[in-house]
This record gives C-alpha cells, structure tokens and sequence, in this order.
C-alpha cells in the first residue's frame, strides 16, 4: 500500500514535530508516534471502503422514505435498484474478514452525525452526471458494477467537501494521506474479480522494509543533526542557518541522512525524491536552493567516504 515518498513525508512531519516539542519528545516517543501515523493512514483507507455500503444504506432509506408518501409515483413504489443491488458492493459487505478487521480497528460510520454525512452526500451523489448515466445503463454485471463504482468514487466521493472535512477533523495528516489512500481504494477495486472474496490490500508488503526504512531514517537523522547542520553551514555560503527556511534546513538532514544510511538506495533517487517533496513543503525557491546544497554535499560526503552504495547501478 505505501510507497517510499509518502513514507519519506510521514517522517517528515514526524521529525518536524519533533524538533519543535524536544523538550517533551525522546526519540522512542517520536519513533513511536510515526508508526502509529503510519497505521493511522490504514484506517483512512478503510473508512474509504465502507463509504459504498454506507450510500447504499442511504440510497435504501431514500426508497423508503419516497414510498411511504401519501400519494407516491409508480417510479417511487418501483424504484432502480441498481446501486443497491451492485454486486461489488455487496461483496464488500458479505466479506466477514473485512468487516472484521474494521470492527477490530473500531473503523465505521454508526453515530448519527456521520449517518448525516452520507444523507447529505446521496442526495448531491443523486443529482451528479456520473450517477444518472450508470443507473440509466441497460447492460448489467460485475464488470458493469465495478466500474460504475470506480466511476462514482473518482467523481463523487473522493472529491467530496464533506468526507474531507470529515477526515481533517478525525486527523490532520490525514489531508496528506488522502490522496494515497484513495488511489489504493481504486487499485482494490480494479483488483476485484467475480469469483473470488473481497480482499483489503496490506498496509505493509509480505518480506517489504518500508517500516525498517522509516525508523531508521528519522532516526538517522536526529542522530547526525549536529554534523548535518555543519555541514549546511559549510555549503550554504554566507546564508546564517537562523534565515534558511526551517522545512529546507529539515529536508535537507532527512537527504543528508538517507545518502548516507541507505546503500541500496541510488544517490540520485534520493536527491530526486527530496526536490519533488520541498515543491509541496517549503518555499518557491527552496528547489533551486535545496538542489544546490545536495550536489556539493554529494561531493564532500563522497570524498569522506560517508556515502557507500553497493550493486549495480548504485554508485550515482
């Protein structure tokens, strides 16, 4: 499920609070919480899934509220019942593991005001384009019903002002994760086949290091924090440390430390993936002035001998 640029962010956000609560925050405490974060975004991920049996809950009690009108139209006694009767969405719901795991997680949707969230979504959910084609669609059957789903959460629910504001209220870094968790709910659906039960991907892959890799990176970091810091110092010409951006000062030790206890991950990978995070966590001009620090830190830790990579293809 995660992949080493979000993880990279999550330690990021970690190490941030970190440096800004020392007082307060050892080391095994911060190590402790970034897990915790990490597990975190599988909740997320959960909450995801269940969005479609909780609208088909809604679209359920929207039927009968219609049919129990004074006087109601053929339409409302013989309502479409094709997004409740969608196959796929029944699956998610008949998979005992499944429901299991987000009961075990306390992971679910019961209080009222949540309830409220999802009235609210149908009745926009209804009144959408996406919607209205696939409910109108003659042709029937699972692939029909998976892609509808697929269709509906990209337009529909995983652009929705109400489960975002839903999810910022739950956890703050769950904005970050949103993104991720959403192409992981689409990556489970297209994975989804008629013959077989409803599976959630794993939050880390069977024989994977992503957990081995951000413990060791956030700690690998505060431990050269003292010598990184010197060393941006060094290469930073005339700047003071005190008027660098405190989130480049900070991408730039997590780089620091990753160069130098990674050494199966290439030098350019890790240069690469730093740029890409500082467009989104620091200022216009930290790309320019980040890139510059790490070419000529690449360079010294090198000649140091601090930088070792091992394999093929490794040494750049």
């Amino acid at each position: 499920m995660l992949n080493r640029r979000h993880l990279r962010i999550k330690v990021l956000q970690m190490l941030y609070m970190f440096y800004n609560h020392k007082e307060s925050m050892d080391v095994k405490t911060a190590q402790n919480q970034l897990l915790h974060s990490v597990d975190r975004m599988y909740d997320l991920y959960l909450y995801l899934i269940l969005t479609f049996q909780e609208l088909r809950a809604s679209s359920l009690a929207k039927m009968d509220d219609r049919s129990k009108k004074i006087r109601p139209t053929f339409d409302e006694l013989n309502p479409n019942r094709k997004y409740v009767d969608n196959q796929v969405v029944s699956k998610i719901m008949a998979a005992e593991p499944f429901q299991a795991l987000c009961k075990r997680r306390n992971v679910n949707w019961n209080s009222d005001e949540e309830q409220e969230i999802f009235r609210k979504l149908f009745i926009e959910i209804e009144k959408s384009e996406v919607y209205f084609e696939n409910m109108d669609e003659k042709e029937s059957g699972f692939i029909q019903d998976r892609s509808f789903l697929i269709q509906l959460f990209r337009a529909e629910i995983a652009n929705s002002p109400i489960i975002y504001s839903f999810f910022e209220e739950q956890d703050i870094c769950w904005i970050d994760d949103i993104d991720l968790a959403c192409s992981m709910v689409i990556k489970t659906l297209k994975g989804m086949s008629e013959n077989e039960t409803f599976e959630v991907l794993p939050l880390y892959k069977e024989n994977d290091d992503e957990k081995e890799f951000i413990q060791t990176l956030m700690k690998q970091t505060i431990a050269l924090d003292s010598e990184s810091e010197k060393l941006i110092g060094t290469l930073a010409d005339n700047w003071d440390l005190d008027r660098i951006a405190k989130m480049d000062v900070l991408l730039l030790k997590m780089a620091f430390a990753e160069l130098q206890s990674f050494e199966s991950i290439p030098t350019k990978v890790t240069i690469n993936e730093y740029l890409e995070i500082s467009k989104y966590y620091s200022t216009p001009k930290s790309n320019v002035f980040i890139n510059g620090i790490l070419d000529k830190s690449v360079k010294i830790l090198t000649e140091e001998k601090k930088i070792i990579k091992t394999g093929r293809g490794l040494k750049q």
